[in-house]
């Protein structure tokens, strides 16, 4: 903004444009507060007690610990592809393939997807990129709010996630749900529960890396974009291999590559950092629990992103119930109760969790 730089450089402007704004901001900020505050929330006792009480049948899967998942070729993965947010990436809005058809942006997207395209054939057959991953299969628990996992042979703890519960008041039959609802209760192993952590970006760097040297930001932005999209598609190709093979849980699926975008299948891969659990941190037990930079070169900035940045990671949940779902606002004492599960103060719990907060 050109008036506020202006006022900010001005030396007679400045105190009072400052003064004001902090004003307006004093003014926002109580009235955001205000607001919160009349929210409809539950104690975090009453969610608790409004938690889903489901039944579990748990399928044991056909090894246990963990293994690293290289792919000899992209190629199997390209039926997998979800081009939706691709054209997303490039602020055009609409659905693929009617994007490509569409009276005002069809032309500009098909020129798009044709070079898209071209570029996929050359990172496929030229092998620009490696696609690595590590999965774990654990005895698991839940505890509480939280997963915990245990040794496949000791059975022995061997790390928890800590979850959230929504603590919004639903309609009567509705419950707060924790993600950790989706695992049989128990203080020793009751069930099973799994974990990946993926990456399509090896060898990005340096590929983006020639193409600005040659100033073509064209080609390194579509080439970031379409490694974001061969990490979800291989997502997608490694979760559809776990169901049906590593953990076994739905054998006979049968579903075709392109339905696998609506998620028509049983289980739910959440992820730290989504609206289920907002808590990026989480990453942190999942990477060492993998022991994931040491075995695909895959690490977290100190800000829990993951580099490189075409990457995926979570849990794999498999109960038939299990599904997605927004965590929504929460109050001070299920914040007080997650910094000290976590060993955390709790200033650290409300930086983490900051947008959550309902107070």
């Amino acid at each position: 903004s050109v008036p506020a730089v202006s006022s900010l450089l001005s030396k007679e402007q400045q105190p009072a444009f400052v003064k004001e704004v902090q004003a307006e901001q004093d003014r926002l900020r109580q009235h955001h507060a205000r607001e919160q505050s009349e929210r409809n929330l539950l104690a975090l006792h009453q969610a608790r007690a409004n938690a889903a009480a489901y039944a579990h049948t748990p399928q044991t899967p056909s090894w246990l610990g963990t293994r690293v998942v290289e792919l000899p070729s992209l190629e199997v993965l390209l039926p997998y592809i979800d081009w939706t947010p691709f054209f997303h990436a490039w602020e055009m809005k609409g659905a693929y393939p009617r994007i490509l058809s569409d009276p005002q942006r069809g032309e500009e997207a098909q020129k798009l997807f044709n070079d898209a395209q071209d570029m996929l054939q050359q990172v496929v057959h030229e092998k620009w990129l490696q696609a690595k991953a590590v999965v774990g299969l654990f005895p698991a628990s839940a505890v509480a709010d939280d997963i915990a996992l245990y040794h496949p042979e000791t059975h022995k703890p061997l790390a928890t996630f800590y979850t959230l519960r929504q603590q919004s008041a639903k309609p009567d039959g509705t419950p707060n749900l924790a993600l950790a609802d989706f695992v049989a209760p128990g203080t020793a192993p009751t069930d099973f529960v799994g974990c990946f952590a993926l990456t399509t970006g090896l060898g990005l760097d340096a590929r983006v890396a020639a193409f600005e040297a040659d100033h073509d930001d064209y080609k390194s932005i579509l080439l970031k974009a379409l490694a974001d999209r061969l990490a979800e598609a291989f997502a997608e190709y490694l979760h559809e291999e776990v169901r049906k093979q590593h953990w076994g849980y739905a054998a006979q699926e049968a579903f075709p590559p392109e339905a696998l975008i609506g998620e028509p299948y049983q289980g739910i891969r959440p992820a730290p950092g989504y609206p289920a659990q907002p808590d990026h941190t989480e990453k942190q037990t999942l990477f060492n629990l993998l022991d994931v930079e040491s075995r695909i070169g895959l690490h977290l900035t100190e800000s829990m992103a993951m580099v490189p940045t075409a990457a995926v990671s979570g849990l794999y949940l498999a109960h038939p119930d299990a599904r997605y779902f927004a965590l929504g606002k929460i109050g001070r004492d299920q914040v007080a109760s997650y910094a000290a599960r976590k060993g955390w103060t709790q200033e650290e719990a409300e930086r983490w969790l900051g947008p959550n907060l309902a107070y």
